[in-house]
């Protein structure tokens, strides 16, 4: 609000008037007066006691409702899943048998995740017990064929090299060709 010589409209009826900035600072204190003298004797209250009694009670009605109402349980973290295997279980086959649910659930995503976790950590251990496995049977097989090898030995006998006769061998002489080729001539 500007005062100090600026004029302000006002409506009076159906017409307009304008009143001088003495008139504005007269009028605004005597507006606010009725005001909170109306509001002081309650004269002109439109709110009725039985009209507010009516809101308390709806009030307490609709803050009984929502203090009965069940807590919304939140949903499980995926490490609590991994962590607790049963309810993980619990949560895939709840999952499983409503598919159309399951896209959208939060448990069911989270216990997703914390299959492939629980799988990609897993893996390293898997893999290595695969290798362990691997060469355990390697071992095996070699001690079969080790095993083998000796009892065919076995059936062998053994030439003892040191207590063999000393017998002198000579070559064999090289066979000897009846008539050597002669250059030019073919044999038939």
């Amino acid at each position: 609000m500007r005062f100090g010589g600026v004029k302000r409209a006002t409506r009076v009826g159906l017409g307009i008037r304008t009143l001088s900035s003495r008139e504005t600072r007269h009028n605004h204190g005597v507006a606010w007066r009725q005001v909170l003298g109306n509001i002081a004797v309650g004269s002109y209250m439109p709110v009725s006691n039985k009209s507010i009694i009516a809101f308390g009670c709806l009030t307490a009605v609709t803050l009984c409702m929502a203090a009965c109402s069940p807590k919304r349980i939140p949903p499980m973290t995926v490490s609590d899943l991994m962590e607790d295997r049963v309810a993980l279980d619990g949560v895939l086959m709840k999952c499983n048998q409503n598919p159309a649910k399951a896209r959208t659930n939060s448990d069911c995503l989270n216990a997703r995740i914390a299959i492939d976790r629980l799988a990609s950590k897993d893996a390293p251990a898997e893999e290595a017990k695969r290798a362990a496995e691997f060469e355990r049977n390697r071992e095996q097989l070699r001690l079969s064929q080790e095993k083998q090898r000796q009892e065919q030995e076995a059936k062998k006998p053994k030439v003892d090299v040191y207590n063999m006769p000393l017998v002198p061998v000579e070559p064999a002489p090289p066979p000897k060709d009846p008539q050597p080729p002669i250059v030019g001539q073919v044999n038939h």
